[in-house]
């Protein structure tokens, strides 16, 4: 089996990478096919033409995408809705056009609206306006997820589309700006800890509920959903609502989720909110319960991860100096 991880240097696109490899290591006839963003331009349709057309895999997992926390979000939306369109409509076109009849395409929990009930449930797709901060970042999302499915009803390939909580782990963008906000929490109580100061401001309230699931638990889940039959898939999907949540089933807030990782990162001041900085959605859950059905469910406890987290970046802080 010849699989093409498309974001293999990803926080994510590793993590699956990395048990792709340990099949092929325990014997699975596995062919790995990768390229880095200076090798292959997903954006760029003619490329992504040539590439499918040279090495035509037998499974696509795209997790490639143009990732950010708020701030980024905010100050780049024309990038984040331009490249992740491009991204999507060129890898899940040529696939389909280079024979590929099974793919897998990773969003994200913001492609529901904004003022929507908790636990989010799939079938909340589409029924309300969207968050302001990452509205563009979500359209480009929903818009993969109705390409996986409108390829599957046309032409009868079988593309899959997971939609992860907010992830963290080994290999996470740890940016004091441009970063999601447990990685920034990470390095900024690791900082305010290490220069010995005596507080550490947050953004927003620290009011708002957060769901996070650890990025090797996302990897097995879409390993997991991506080797499921199509008659166990179809079973629980629709053909207009077929993607599956992917989460642990609980969240924290904001502030509380300051105070674990004061604790982990030896942080002993005060932890001050800032209510002038946005707070984003008030509570993000998501409901899990159809990938529970299908039998898989999260498996590491948070305080674990982060501390897992902490020590990787520890162990490569000095990649993080300079940016």
């Amino acid at each position: 089996m010849k699989v093409y991880v498309a974001g293999h240097r990803g926080m994510v696109g590793g993590a699956i990478t990395r048990r792709l490899e340990a099949r092929r290591a325990a014997g699975e006839e596995i062919t790995l096919v990768t390229r880095t963003s200076a090798e292959l331009d997903l954006t760029d349709q003619a490329a992504v033409r040539d590439f499918f057309e040279a090495e035509r895999p037998d499974v696509v997992i795209l997790a490639a995408a143009k990732v950010g926390g708020i701030l980024a979000n905010n100050s780049y939306p024309a990038q984040f809705i331009y490249e992740n369109l491009m991204i999507e409509c060129n890898v899940i076109h040529q696939a389909y056009a280079a024979g590929v009849t099974r793919l897998l395409q990773l969003g994200s929990s913001c492609i529901y609206p904004k003022a929507v009930p908790q636990p989010m449930r799939e079938d909340a797709l589409l029924t309300g306006t969207l968050e302001p901060t990452n509205e563009p970042y979500a359209v480009a999302k929903i818009a993969g997820i109705k390409l996986c499915e409108s390829y599957n009803r046309q032409y009868g390939v079988d593309y899959r589309s997971v939609m992860p909580t907010n992830l963290y782990g080994p290999g996470d963008n740890f940016h004091p700006e441009n970063s999601h906000v447990l990685p920034a929490l990470i390095r900024r109580f690791h900082e305010a800890a290490q220069e010995g100061r005596d507080e550490v401001v947050i953004w927003g309230s620290g009011k708002p509920m957060r769901e996070f699931l650890h990025v090797d638990d996302m990897a097995e889940a879409s390993l997991f959903v991506l080797d499921l039959d199509k008659a166990s898939y179809e079973a629980n999907t629709d053909p207009m609502l077929s993607h599956i949540n992917v989460g642990s089933g609980t969240d924290v807030s904001i502030l509380d989720l300051a105070r674990m990782v004061a604790r982990i990162t030896g942080f002993e001041g005060r932890i001050v909110t800032d209510p002038s900085k946005p707070d984003g959605t008030m509570r993000k859950l998501m409901d899990v319960s159809r990938l529970k059905e299908m039998g898989w469910t999260a498996s590491k406890g948070l305080h674990e991860g982060i501390d897992e987290t902490y020590s990787w970046f520890l162990d490569h802080q000095n990649d993080f100096r300079a940016k």
